[in-house]
């Protein structure tokens, strides 16, 4: 009976994989039909339904594996059994690291208290132990000898996208020169110079992307081409070689892609030459495989804990009210636990701000919100943990905390890239980044109300700073959709018991923001607080926050371009 009750759990895994992967495949491969119908409500729609197919099937696949198994759930020893017959089923796969996954969520969903081996579950293995399959298919190569102009007109005709170019030869003379100043002022070519296009296009809001290398010299240099289509049709928008630029299009800040990636492993192997400063979970993430990716970042975690000795840490910044943010200082994430008890004005359930989290994690971040993880019975080394972590941990999350086996077990936590606070940085910084650093916090407010998101709580305690000095919301308890507040102009007092009133005279419901408000608590510093109000002026008029929900409401995507304003071809193209 057992060798039937294995088998059938190892088929019921494999399918559910199986499907999973096709529903996968299937939504990916609408998105050069959303990109060439110019659809953006489509491609939206359709990254959102790509998103949560993941969760809905390991919910699915739970539910069989327990009805088979019965109360066989919890055995180890049959569940060490399974694992080596599933792992002989997909052994042929080429994309197996992902089957691995699976085969964990799945585990870890019917048994929350297994024991974290490589008896039961694939711990170790992942993207190091994959197969190295031959690369001759995976991108389109083009020889030095044809010359430049050549090998642009012959990209462009590779990649037609299926809609007439707007003006072909136009944007070839751009890519030239922008190839001639950027490589070719510096270095020569030669007869080993080659350069290579990926065949998979990166699709994300409303471009597509070409990633390719050029060889020259010994060395690979790395490019992106995005690709807008606007109303006259497709055009090529911009030319990218500067490395930073190109780990920001790929940055944890920024929505998943949209690429056809029969081996995973090849396409991540490929980013991994040409797209720096990335660890291989970002790039699984950035291709739409959050879940592995998730997987990826835990292995290099556990990697990580064994090679280092220091302690973890309550967190540098103001407290919150909501969370209690640790972390581990030679690792730059931050470990972020919802409390037991809030303290006032916040009167939000634990339930609630789980539910904000979810909706960030289903919508376009612009680049200007923080990319998640979330665990539950997450595992540390209880010597690890510094004393005054631990009696913080215990003041706010006790609930969430249980100690077995010399390790804390935490309930549930999200984990997150460590950025510096914004008032932090504000506090420490010179005059001329101070500058930067206030635009760009006006920037991310403004942008992400583009995406149909108020932050709500706006101080500059809840952003923070990137490498880049990019700035970034990561604070999510009081985000709304735009949509849904009223933006107000203050009435005007007319008379003297108005004037000198302790409290508002008038009616404010709950979703009323008045922008004018907001100067009393957005910058402190004095030295560029006048340069923050001047540069957004904007900001404080509830006109603009109105004229942003008006788009919104009439079906409008406005584009979040990952790089500047000054690089594209056709600056004020519409797209």
């Amino acid at each position: 009976m057992q060798p039937d009750l294995i088998s059938k759990t190892v088929h019921t895994l494999a399918s559910g994989f199986q499907t999973y992967m096709s529903s996968f495949n299937m939504l990916t491969l609408l998105a050069p039909k959303f990109f060439r119908e110019r659809d953006w409500k489509g491609m939206q729609m359709n990254h959102r339904q790509r998103l949560r197919l993941y969760k809905d099937q390991i919910k699915a696949t739970k539910v069989l594996v327990e009805q088979l198994l019965d109360e066989k759930v919890g055995d180890g020893i049959l569940w060490h059994e399974i694992k080596e017959i599933y792992t002989a089923t997909i052994s042929e796969r080429k994309d197996k690291e992902l089957a691995e996954t699976f085969f964990n969520s799945v585990i870890r969903k019917v048994n929350p208290n297994v024991q974290y081996s490589d008896a039961q579950m694939y711990i170790h293995e992942g993207f190091t132990a994959c197969e190295l399959y031959p690369e001759k298919d995976l991108y389109r190569e083009y020889p030095p000898d044809w010359g430049l102009h050549r090998i642009m007109r012959q990209i462009l005709t590779d990649f037609d996208f299926g809609v007439p170019y707007m003006d072909r030869e136009k944007d070839i003379e751009y890519l030239v020169r922008g190839v001639q100043e950027v490589v070719l002022s510096r270095y020569q070519t030669d007869q080993d110079t080659t350069t290579q296009v990926l065949k998979n296009v990166f699709y994300r809001n409303k471009a597509a992307y070409l990633i390719g290398r050029t060889y020259l010299r010994g060395k690979w240099m790395p490019f992106i081409i995005p690709f807008m289509n606007g109303p006259k049709g497709v055009f090529a928008d911009t030319l990218i070689f500067d490395p930073n630029l190109m780990s920001g299009i790929f940055s944890f800040t920024r929505s998943y892609f949209m690429v056809e990636t029969a081996i995973p492993s090849q396409i991540v192997a490929f980013l991994n030459s040409v797209i720096r400063h990335k660890q291989i979970h970002e790039l699984y993430n950035a291709i739409g495989f959050n879940k592995h990716g998730k997987t990826e970042f835990y292995r290099e975690f556990l990697n990580h804990l064994d090679s280092s000795e220091d302690q973890f840490v309550v967190a540098e910044g103001i407290m919150g009210m909501v969370m209690t943010v640790f972390t581990l200082p030679s690792y730059n994430i931050v470990f972020k636990l919802i409390k037991d008890h809030f303290d006032p004005p916040k009167n939000m359930t634990r339930q609630e701000v789980r539910e904000k989290y979810k909706l960030v994690s289903l919508h376009d971040r612009v680049g200007r919100m923080a990319d998640t993880h979330e665990f539950e019975n997450f595992q540390l080394p209880l010597d690890r943990i510094h004393p005054e972590l631990m009696d913080e941990l215990r003041r706010t999350t006790n609930s969430l905390l249980k100690i077995q086996d010399g390790m804390l077990i935490i309930e549930h936590l999200y984990t997150e890239r460590r950025m510096i606070p914004l008032n932090i940085f504000l506090s420490m910084c010179n005059l001329e980044d101070a500058k930067i650093a206030v635009e760009e916090y006006g920037n991310a407010i403004l942008q992400l109300a583009q995406a149909n998101i108020f932050p709500g709580d706006m101080m500059t305690k809840n952003f923070g700073v990137t490498r880049q000095k990019r700035v970034v919301f990561y604070d999510y308890d009081e985000i709304e959709f735009l949509t849904d507040m009223n933006f107000r102009e203050k009435p005007k007092p007319s008379s003297y018991e108005q004037i000198y009133a302790a409290e508002p005279w008038y009616d404010i419901a709950k979703n009323d923001v008045f922008p004018e408000d907001f100067k009393r608590f957005m910058i402190g510093r004095q030295d560029v607080k006048e340069y923050f109000f001047e540069v957004h002026q904007n900001l404080f008029d509830a006109a603009h926050w109105r004229s942003i929900q008006d788009k919104i409401k009439k079906g409008e995507l406005i584009h979040a371009f990952p790089y500047p304003e000054n690089m594209r071809f056709r600056k004020g193209e519409a797209t």
